[in-house]
């Protein structure tokens, strides 16, 4: 079966889930702002320029984690998805999910964005499987730590092949769509590479191996 492999902030979605997450806990007073939001930021302009420390990003994004009950931070990620996801669903990229499922192939997200947060999305654009950073959850407790390797630039390769030798799925005839410069050594390994409202790296890189480029926004 062809497996139909997407990114999804910045790609499926017209934002990133990571970083919204922060600003909503900010938002809503559960983190203090003094120095959150300014960290959020800057490993977020890292993650944009292709040069984030993804080990001392996790430790930084997943604490809160491991700050309140589990009951309230579902309650929290509910909310997070009524209030601050929806706005950012695209219906073009509802479409493209939906030319791929009606031609029989298997839909995955990939992405760094843990589990935690990306979940509920994946759910909702009803994709077959998702691929995320895990967030090692142990005793009915997040412990800010992850399970595995972050599914992060070769991170992202490394995750993928091992789920496709315990799947027994393939590459051949693959897509997959990404935004990001950071997706690159995965868009090299797919056989129809897709560039979706490319940052300006992946632009280039898509021009000069002559990559199709689309927009969903």
């Amino acid at each position: 079966m062809t497996l139909a492999i997407f990114d999804l902030d910045n790609t499926l979605i017209a934002g990133d889930s990571d970083h919204l997450w922060g600003d909503y806990l900010v938002a809503r007073g559960i983190i203090d702002a003094d120095g959150y939001k300014a960290t959020n930021d800057q490993f977020y302009q890292d993650y944009l320029a292709g040069r984030l420390d993804i080990t001392a990003y996790l430790r930084f994004a997943l604490k809160v984690l491991t700050e309140h009950p589990l009951q309230d931070l579902l309650r929290w990620r509910e909310e997070f998805m009524r209030d601050e996801v929806s706005a950012i669903m695209l219906p073009k990229a509802a479409e493209l999910l939906a030319e791929h499922r009606a031609k029989g192939h298997f839909l995955l997200i990939i992405t760094a964005t843990n589990d935690f947060v990306t979940r509920p999305i994946a759910d909702s654009l009803g994709v077959d499987h998702l691929l995320a950073t895990t967030a090692e959850f142990r005793d009915g407790a997040y412990t800010g730590d992850i399970s595995g390797v972050p599914c992060y630039r070769d991170g992202k390769v490394t995750r993928l092949e091992a789920w496709l030798r315990d799947s027994g799925h393939d590459l051949a005839g693959s897509y997959f769509y990404s935004d990001s410069q950071n997706d690159l050594p995965l868009l090299s390994r797919v056989e129809h590479p897709v560039a979706v409202d490319p940052d300006p790296t992946l632009a280039a890189t898509a021009r000069e191996k002559g990559w199709p480029v689309i927009s969903l926004r």
